[in-house]
């Protein structure tokens, strides 16, 4: 088998699962691109995937996450590929989708239905929406992200796999559909499989909020961001939302602005009308 997941951090969290059962094993295809953030118009052409690229290329020029664009995890399509000649090499091959319940995953997996479709019968999904594991503590919860999930828990996680049906391969590609023709760039998780689009600036406000009147390192507020909210969305994403917002003067920043460690922010001393000095 194949395994695909759409983090990094998700991808290690399986690998150490595997070695706890062999019934596991197989190839893990990291699909690095967050498709919850930005362009989506014409995706499946060549004219959107090279948008899209650009897209990312601007938002991470000169900071923590440069050199994505060099090592190509904004280049999904090497993904896919890989999945495609995979299943092609060998008729026993399947893919196993993981999907946490968050809109990075979900959106990952409408996504690539468009490219999986023919192997239908070999495409196997395990969403984790709304099902309860135990943490280290012996707690029980419910994990957004697969690297929530002690790598143990994966041997009960494993008996979620289901193949993706017919039915879902011809219905779920309309809700994806939908939001390629919306200049929107943000993809939110309202249950399910359930998605809703908003503007790019939509966690602006949430990040003022945490930015107060004393200089504080761009690092600790995006840090702070993801501690407190459930939605999923990427570091880079917001780093660069932040400098949109320096670069809007809504909020100060001094230092080298690029990498997240690099500068601190605060928000800006608001001007008083004093007396005449003259007077």
């Amino acid at each position: 088998m194949t395994h695909i997941v759409f983090s990094e951090q998700n991808a290690l969290t399986l690998q150490a699962a595997i070695t706890l059962d062999e019934s596991l094993n197989g190839k893990i295809i990291t699909c690095y691109d967050n498709f919850s953030v930005g362009p989506i118009n014409n995706i499946y052409f060549t004219e959107g995937i090279e948008a899209r690229k650009e897209w990312w290329k601007d938002i991470l020029m000169g900071g923590d996450f440069s050199n994505w664009v060099d090592k190509e995890k904004i280049n999904s399509i090497t993904a896919i590929e890989e999945a495609i000649s995979t299943l092609n090499t060998n008729d026993e091959e399947t893919i196993w989708i993981w999907a946490g319940q968050n809109a990075r995953d979900v959106s990952g997996y409408y996504w690539m239905l468009h490219y999986l479709k023919p192997f239908q019968g070999k495409i196997f999904i395990l969403y984790l929406n709304n099902l309860p594991f135990i943490n280290e503590k012996g707690g029980i919860f419910y994990p957004s992200e697969l690297s929530e999930i002690m790598p143990r828990e994966f041997l009960k996680a494993k008996k979620l796999a289901r193949p993706i049906t017919l039915s879902e391969f011809e219905l779920d590609p309309d809700e994806w559909q939908k939001f390629m023709n919306d200049p929107k760039g943000i993809r939110l998780l309202e249950g399910g499989k359930k998605l809703t689009q908003v503007d790019y600036d939509y966690f602006d406000n949430t990040l003022k909020k945490l930015i107060t009147g004393q200089w504080t390192k761009a690092s600790k507020i995006i840090n702070q961001f993801l501690q407190k909210r459930e939605i999923v969305t990427g570091e880079a994403f917001l780093l660069w939302r932040i400098k949109e917002l320096v670069n809007s003067n809504t909020i100060e920043a001094q230092g080298k602005i690029a990498n997240m460690k690099d500068f601190e922010i605060k928000t800006p001393v608001k001007e008083t009308v004093g007396e005449d000095e003259n007077e």
